[in-house]
């Protein structure tokens, strides 16, 4: 309804889930694409890398009830042009498409900051852990912090529990975890405090 008030911008298609997205997306081919993080059967960083390899003309904004300062370097790495939480949208969805339809980013200033922060890095130093983890292990990670058993993971994400046993058993040796209880609290403290791993 916001993008349809605006004169020159107009909404030529919407999709439930990352298939349809993207099968829809190399028929229209879209000048920009709004993307939610939590899609059926798959990650919208996912969605986001394969319209980069298909089409990298179209640009993308993640859309996400999930916070900035977690997913906006994902959201970059991935391909997006600007990262807007759900609690924004009717304020500033019009201002972010505008923005990258202009060539810049549309992050909020907090997350910039912090990412030429980490470009200033001193080479050596230890980053964070978690970032270290692959787009679907991460979301593997977050699923385990929210209760999900590797069951539950598996149907959510639409495969199968041996895939979802190879990702956890990565994501322990990643984050140097020995058993699957120490996953879960990590995750766990993770999911209620990011800031704390």
């Amino acid at each position: 309804m916001l993008i349809d008030k605006e004169i020159d911008l107009v909404v030529c298609g919407e999709a439930e889930d990352a298939p349809a997205a993207f099968s829809l997306a190399l028929e229209v081919k879209p000048d920009l694409m709004i993307v939610d993080l939590d899609l059926a059967s798959s990650s919208g960083l996912d969605l986001v890398e394969q319209i980069r390899e298909s089409q990298p003309e179209t640009k993308i904004l993640i859309l996400s009830m999930h916070e900035e300062r977690i997913y906006a370097e994902r959201a970059l790495h991935a391909g997006a042009k600007g990262y807007l939480m759900k609690s924004e949208v009717s304020r500033k969805v019009i201002s972010a498409i505008r923005k990258i339809q202009d060539g810049r980013l549309a992050f909020s200033d907090e997350v910039k900051d912090r990412l030429l922060m980490q470009m200033n890095k001193k080479p050596g130093r230890e980053g964070d852990p978690i970032e270290g983890l692959s787009n679907r292990e991460f979301q593997v990670f977050q699923l385990t912090g929210d209760g999900f058993t590797n069951q539950q993971i598996a149907e959510h994400l639409g495969v199968s529990p041996k895939t979802v046993y190879k990702h956890v058993e990565r994501i322990k040796k990643k984050l140097n975890l020995h058993s699957g209880h120490e996953l879960r609290q990590q995750a766990f403290r993770w999911v209620v405090d990011p800031d704390r791993i």
